[in-house]
């Protein structure tokens, strides 16, 4: 997500989901590729007319466009409509054409070679297997300072995490341009998901020449941005909004219909609500006070998606998050139906685990993942207070006190809250402090490990129970919160290693971590998984929603008026 930890958290997120009204979201296949959902019950097929200009709403600003630093589902969202990758996904959920015409993979599953078509960046450049390789080995450079670089090359692509640990060179990268159109990728070991992992927007290519010539400046303000996707930017009007446009240079141009898309930053519900009657956006997000009275909209709808929201508690910055049962006793201490049925109102549900209901089936069925582990987690106050006893006399002390940190927009706010509530009602001798913070700094909080708890939030980066369950190995890049355990990391490493080609086995090794990490260890407490209700200009077409990749996505989108 990103992370969508932050997204990822509480996050970030919020931009505009579409589908069927109640339905489903994302539903995996053996073959690992995502089914989807529209905004509306008509298809991307059909006839633009009027003017293809559309204005959405976004959560929060930008923090970065540069591929290689962002970890938020705001600048997923927006770079990943101005970038492609080898692959996109297209509105079946499918691995659809991108900058690869083709790829072959050795016997082995250890090298992957893809074939690239003839396309060009926004400044007339042709796009190589040479920006490939250079935006990789910069993505994993401990100079840079990538989040994702490591996280995602580190282990997968050949020398990767031994170049981000300062023990290689960037030149040994498994990474290498044959030619102009020929790019070859060597892997640690075999990645049943690696093809899907390539829509990810940190394996995006970059121009060298241009990113070098702006420098520090890269990919901060609309002019020292480039694009080979299906938009580029035009304007950034930091904090207030954003727009993009028609690419008349990207390869499938022909298919791009939508001219504009204008994003205006949004913090308030009401506000989105008013300008969204007002003509002035197409699109904004409802909470609960609005979900009922726009029910029977013919604007309204409703999209489940795989994002997971959950606290994070850092065991390094409170001495009583170190304890195993208070941190159970929270978890155990949040109603969580009354938070998704009368806070949220917007189709959300309860978590039962870490790895989300209705994303990832078992290998060679039809059942889901959640399904067949069963739920970890559940609301119990005599277990809470339980635990909560024995976390105090552990401690010595009658009252804790404890910082949650969240975002500052309305709905957060009010989820806030009703942690807040939840918990000092539930827990005697407990305070809750909350931080209410703008996103970006919410992001920035947490990539520096300066919280205590968190409100966070996590969306998945390709279709596999390791986007989850991996966040959390010893050192991890996302493990900003001083939990480690070696048997948690040993399962982890069996899954991806000796059973990586063993379906079976692998998935039942990931359940067995899971309930390690909930059961025994409770390292973080999983909340509701997220839906959002909003309200969608129903001329607006093609508009749909996937699992992995940008929140949703306009390449197919058209307005019929």
């Amino acid at each position: 997500m990103r992370k969508h930890l932050i997204v990822l958290l509480a996050l970030m997120f919020a931009l505009f989901l579409a589908a069927c009204s109640g339905g489903d979201s994302e539903t995996s296949t053996d073959s690992g590729e995502e089914n989807t959902e529209e905004t509306s019950e008509e298809s991307s097929e059909g006839e633009a007319s009027g003017n293809q200009e559309i204005t959405v709403t976004a959560k929060s600003e930008i923090p970065s466009m540069d591929p290689s630093l962002i970890t938020d589902s705001v600048g997923f969202q927006w770079a990943g409509e101005t970038y492609e990758g080898l692959y996109r996904l297209d509105e079946n959920g499918q691995l659809a054409d991108g900058m690869a015409e083709s790829s072959e993979v050795s016997e082995d599953g250890l090298t992957w070679t893809f074939k690239l078509r003839d396309a060009e960046w926004s400044n007339g450049d042709p796009v190589t297997a040479h920006d490939f390789v250079y935006a990789w080995r910069r993505a994993v450079d401990p100079e840079v300072g990538s989040e994702y670089g490591p996280y995602f090359l580190g282990g997968i692509i050949k020398n990767a995490q031994a170049i981000s640990d300062g023990e290689a060179e960037l030149e040994e990268l498994g990474a290498t341009a044959k030619d102009d159109k020929t790019l070859v990728v060597e892997l640690e070991k075999p990645v049943p998901y690696f093809k899907s992992m390539t829509v990810f927007i940190t394996f995006m290519p970059l121009n060298q020449d241009f990113v070098e010539e702006h420098g520090d400046k890269f990919a901060t303000e609309a002019e020292y941005t480039l694009s080979n996707g299906p938009f580029h930017m035009t304007e950034w009007n930091h904090g207030e909004g954003w727009t993009v446009e028609k690419s008349d240079s990207y390869w499938d141009a022909d298919t791009v219909q939508l001219e504009t898309i204008n994003a205006k930053v949004i913090k308030e519900v009401s506000t989105g609500v008013n300008l969204y009657e007002s003509g002035e956006i197409d699109q904004t997000e409802l909470n609960a006070e609005f979900v009922d009275q726009y029910r029977s909209n013919e604007a309204f709808n409703v999209a489940e998606k795989p994002y997971l929201y959950f606290f994070k508690f850092n065991q390094d910055n409170n001495e009583a998050l170190a304890n195993a049962d208070v941190r159970k006793a929270i978890s155990y201490a949040i109603d969580r139906q009354s938070l998704v049925d009368v806070i949220l109102n917007d189709g959300s549900v309860p978590a039962e685990g870490y790895v989300p209901s209705n994303f990832v089936s078992m290998p060679d069925s039809d059942e889901d993942f959640r399904d067949a582990q069963g739920p970890l987690v559940e609301y119990n106050v005599e277990k809470a207070q339980e635990h909560w006893q024995k976390g105090l006399e552990a401690l010595g002390k009658d009252s804790v006190e404890i910082e949650l940190l969240g975002d500052d927009t309305g709905t957060s706010k009010d989820v806030l809250a009703y942690y807040k509530n939840q918990l000092e009602e539930n827990l005697e001798g407990l305070t809750i402090k909350l931080m209410e913070v703008p996103f970006k700094e919410r992001v920035r909080r947490d990539n520096s490990s300066e919280f205590e708890m968190e409100a966070a939030t996590w969306g998945p980066d390709y279709v596999d129970p390791n986007t989850y369950l991996n966040m959390y190995l010893t050192g991890g890049q996302n493990n900003n919160m001083g939990y480690s355990s070696e048997e948690y990391d040993a399962l982890i490493e069996q899954a991806n290693g000796e059973y990586a080609q063993d379906p079976d086995k692998r998935f039942e090794t990931f359940m067995e971590a899971e309930k390690l990490l909930l059961e025994e260890d409770m390292a973080v407490a999983p909340i509701y998984q997220d839906a959002k209700a909003q309200l969608f200009r129903p001329s607006i077409k093609g508009v749909f929603t996937t699992s992995t990749g940008p929140e949703f996505e306009f390449k197919w989108a058209h307005v019929e008026e």
